[in-house]
């Protein structure tokens, strides 16, 4: 499907669906659950995961003069009007650093759920490193191949426009794939680009200390989000129990309390399994987000709660946003 039939495919699902949604609004109220990843400033962000401080104070200001915010782990059973529940994944030292300050400055509540894997290494997450290497790198050799267990695939680097297309092709490999592969792969790019590994500082997860910080809020819940932030639908059985319960083991170790909520990698319904709910479920977890639109209502799934993602959006585009969040 081209991009844009699938665009035109949407917008008449959206003629459809957003009158039903309105009336079962109206007979239900919603809770609207909104995912962000970062609040800080970047000189690139391809992955448009952060917020810079200023729209994100504004958006925060916008929520709590509009509407009830709620807890994640809360029963949403009972609520009387529209609400709203403000979330983050991965584990950014940012968010400690720059969402905390304004979501306590504005009173706002938020759950943070948390990849344990880099936390306290002052590790970056993969993707940065890739993003360094592929896009950054002033002098790169003319192609890359990756050799893989299963296939061979290779990307020019001569033009901008190739770069772009060798990130985002290698990206999505990536995200294919489990965290021994990943390594492999990371290590044949290094290899290949001469550089060594290393991690720029604003890319980097939280030190435990600032996760202790930051759990240490009245304002903060958290979550876990696996240990290697995987592509759970690409484990097996085996492998995806080790990663839901190591991650909240871990997060239980440093932070003395029990965790109850957790957060799909990536998060769309083909990222997980109905094997990786029951997981959950027998993990102890009491709820898990997802990350696909939609609104959650006295019968969603408690296993997959819909949430919608925040761009860097300006305060006039992000109530503009919110406002077709009701009914997508």
């Amino acid at each position: 499907m081209t991009e844009l039939a699938g665009n035109i495919l949407g917008s008449a699902r959206q003629l459809v669906c957003a009158p039903v949604n309105r009336l079962i609004n109206r007979i239900d109220p919603p809770v609207v659950i909104l995912l962000y990843h970062r609040v800080t400033t970047l000189p690139s962000d391809p992955e448009m995961l952060a917020v810079t401080p200023g729209n994100f104070r504004e958006q925060m200001l916008h929520l709590k003069d509009t509407f009830p915010i709620v807890r994640f782990e809360e029963d949403w059973s009972k609520i009387s009007k529209p609400a709203v529940c403000v979330t983050f994944d991965d584990g950014y030292a940012d968010n400690a650093l720059e969402a905390l300050p304004i979501l306590e400055e504005v009173e706002v509540p938020a759950t943070f759920f948390i990849s344990t894997g880099t936390i306290g290494s002052r590790s970056e997450f993969w993707w940065h490193e890739v993003e360094r290497i592929i896009l950054e790198k002033q002098s790169l050799p003319p192609l890359f191949t990756l050799e893989a267990d299963s296939f061979e695939r290779s990307w020019s680097t001569g033009l901008p426009e190739d770069r772009q297309e060798f990130y985002q092709g290698l990206v999505r490999h990536m995200n294919d794939a489990d965290a021994e592969h990943r390594t492999d792969w990371l290590v044949q790019l290094r290899r290949w680009a001469q550089t060594n590994e290393e991690a720029a500082d604003r890319h980097r997860a939280m030190t435990v200390d600032e996760l202790r910080l930051l759990a240490g809020s009245s304002r903060v819940t958290i979550g876990a989000h696996t240990v290697t932030h995987t592509r759970l639908s690409s484990l097996s059985p085996a492998v995806q129990r080790e990663e839901i319960s190591a991650s909240k083991r871990e997060l239980e170790a440093w932070l003395g309390r029990e965790i109850a909520i957790f957060s799909y990698p990536f998060g769309r319904r083909s990222d997980y399994t109905q094997e990786s709910i029951a997981l959950c479920r027998q993990a102890g977890f009491s709820k898990a987000a997802a990350n696909f639109p939609g609104q959650a209502h006295r019968w969603t799934d408690p296993y997959q709660i819909p949430r919608h993602l925040v761009r860097n959006w300006p305060l006039e585009i992000f109530t503009g946003k919110l406002r077709g969040f009701w009914t997508r």
